[in-house]
């Protein structure tokens, strides 16, 4: 057989197995005219994950202390994305498969470890993955911060903050695990540039917002706003540090926090998933 032809077919073979694996993820049509959505080119979605400027930047809490993260990492995992007709505003009897959709991308399988403190203070959020999908506007999305695995290095945990934690002369080093998996479903994102849009010409952007302010508080909005009012604040944390250092796993915290403040921090993790500005529900 000629050398050159073997050739060829070998660089054949290998170019299809690329392009094969190059889509990270799985789409699925429920367009009721296939004719219409055979003849679409596939286009691009990214998803991306964002923890905002108080966790690149760091910021300030409630009750005074500043907070400055090294790590902050939590375990996703289930992403999809969904085209829905008409705008979409999600509640909490929602079910997955109760869900009306025209196009449907499973953007994340396999669970990932994502440090949303990753970068320098003014970086975009994180590129997670991206896919080929069928163009169109994707304005839902279902994902999940879950229980990592035992080969993760988030081992049994949904959420690892690392950091330091300043008030006054004081220096707190933090180290505080979570295992609370979480299933969000969002509608469209909200915020200054609408996201989802996907041309064939111009790939799309869908993004899981976290906003640790929730948790945490914020100094600079007023004391009587909601954020401020039912964030757990650092000030029950820092009780709970010896030596001003603080390793602390969520069964501890449980047993060591007051009911109050318990139900205080269970609320503002819940509360943690976004799309942007746009709330999400907590569904089963």
């Amino acid at each position: 057989m000629n050398s050159n032809l073997v050739k060829f077919n070998i660089i054949a073979l290998l170019s299809l197995t690329i392009a094969s694996c190059a889509n990270s993820g799985t789409s699925e049509s429920n367009n009721g005219n296939p004719a219409v959505a055979n003849a679409q080119e596939p286009a691009t979605l990214n998803l991306v994950a964002n923890g905002e400027d108080f966790v690149r930047q760091g910021f300030v809490t409630k009750d005074g202390w500043t907070m400055s993260f090294n790590r902050l990492d939590v375990n996703l995992a289930e992403v999809t994305a969904y085209q829905i007709d008409g705008a979409f505003e999600p509640t909490e009897t929602d079910t997955l498969d109760g869900l009306e959709y025209q196009e449907r991308v499973s953007l994340v399988d396999t669970p990932q470890v994502i440090d949303l403190a990753e970068g320098e203070a003014d970086a975009t959020p994180i590129l997670v993955t991206d896919a080929e999908v069928t163009p169109g506007f994707y304005n839902a999305m279902a994902w999940q911060v879950d229980t990592a695995g035992a080969d993760s290095p988030l081992a049994g945990k949904t959420i690892v903050m690392q950091g330091t934690a300043t008030k006054d002369d004081r220096v707190i080093n933090f180290d505080i695990s979570l295992d609370r998996p979480i299933q969000y479903l969002c509608g469209e994102y909200v915020g200054d540039e609408r996201k989802g849009m996907v041309e064939a010409d111009s790939p799309g952007e869908i993004e899981t917002t976290f906003h640790f302010d929730h948790v945490f508080g914020d100094a600079e909005t007023s004391a009587d706003e909601a954020i401020n009012v039912d964030a757990l604040g650092f000030e029950p944390l820092a009780q709970l540090a010896s030596n001003d250092s603080l390793t602390i796993d969520d069964a501890t915290l449980t047993q060591q926090l007051s009911a109050e403040d318990q139900e205080k921090l269970t609320k503002a993790v819940i509360g943690l998933g976004h799309v942007g500005e746009g709330h999400c529900a907590v569904i089963e």
